[in-house]
């Protein structure tokens, strides 16, 4: 088990160095098959996925990247609120055909996981992108690791105990401060290039630790989602790791994070 996790492992990260240091159309691409399989693991859970409302959602996803890649930001309002008059006209006419919940799910996913996957394509194409958006690797997986070596050693309290028994307080912070000296020693070897923030290493160290405390929500989030469903993953895509929000739940939050966290402390 260990050996295909890292294997899988190994192949995300060369996938990533791919994708997110070329950006562009082949980081988008890749940022919209993501968050398509992502949104169909979350639909799959509340077993819509194949049904008509689960469609709508997909649609939307398309709708809501065609508007991002084409710059018409000022419509995503309007496509929201259509979205959502779609959901229910159906909810209404097909009544009793769908829950609630179901309704609910199909419009909250769209935002879950598409809008905020969609940061990672966000923030390459921003000023000194290129170099900004590892910190959401950094602040991700980088927090994932230091908060299990910190919580492996001292861990004493329990964080969630309920909904992940193994993380610890201790843990927690650690994966926080981890992740912004990361941030911080990336910024040491490539701030001087980064010509929009005016001070590199502590834009980026309080950037990653921001976003370091959003990932663990994130985390503990789609934890919790499998346990109110008694799904242990949300997929099989990725060997070893489980599906795409298995492997990326935590980045949904750190995207945005350090998409906002940067545009205030540049």
């Amino acid at each position: 088990m260990f050996t295909t996790r890292l294997i899988s492992g190994i192949v995300l990260v060369l996938i990533a160095l791919v994708t997110v240091g070329s950006g562009g159309m082949i980081l988008f691409a890749t940022t919209v098959a993501i968050s398509m399989i992502g949104l169909f693991e979350l639909y799959r859970v509340m077993k819509i996925q194949r049904n008509v409302i689960g469609i709508a959602g997909y649609l939307t996803v398309v709708s809501y990247y065609g508007l991002l890649w084409f710059h018409g930001e000022q419509y995503m309002m309007l496509m929201s609120i259509a979205f959502l008059m779609i959901l229910m006209t159906i909810y209404v006419f097909t009544f009793p055909k769908y829950k609630t919940e179901e309704v609910t799910v199909a419009f909250f996913g769209v935002f879950y996981v598409a809008v905020m996957l969609s940061y990672l394509y966000q923030v390459r194409v921003m000023a000194d992108g290129k170099y900004l958006v590892w910190l959401i690797f950094l602040s991700s997986w980088g927090c994932d690791t230091c908060a299990y070596c910190v919580g492996m050693l001292i861990g004493r309290h329990k964080l969630a105990p309920v909904l992940s028994p193994k993380k610890s307080i201790e843990g927690a912070i650690g994966g926080v401060a981890g992740a912004a000296l990361l941030g911080f020693l990336y910024a040491t070897v490539f701030g001087a290039s980064m010509a929009e923030v005016q001070n590199p290493q502590v834009a980026c160290a309080l950037a990653c630790a921001i976003a370091a405390v959003i990932s663990q929500i994130g985390d503990l989030a789609a934890s919790a989602v499998k346990r109110n469903h008694a799904v242990k993953d949300y997929g099989h895509l990725i060997p070893g790791h489980g599906g795409i929000l298995d492997r990326f739940d935590s980045m949904l939050f750190t995207a945005p994070a350090i998409f906002f966290a940067v545009t205030f402390l540049r």
